[in-house]
């Protein structure tokens, strides 16, 4: 979750820059979004076998 938060911070950051014209890599501003994605989906992913785990066993 940590990473996540840093990510974050960093996307604001460059969101600020782009706003202030001193942004040089704009291209950062994707890749950032797109860990934060990645980030999101393996939660997510955990989250889902989690329920499906617990699910199982309730069933059993």
């Amino acid at each position: 979750m940590d990473q996540i938060g840093e990510l974050k911070q960093e996307l604001f950051n460059l969101r600020f820059q782009f706003a202030t014209g001193q942004l040089e890599n704009s291209a950062r501003m994707s890749q950032v979004k797109r860990d934060i994605a990645r980030i999101n989906t393996i939660l997510r992913e955990r989250e889902i076998a989690a329920a499906e785990a617990a699910t199982a066993e309730n069933n059993s």
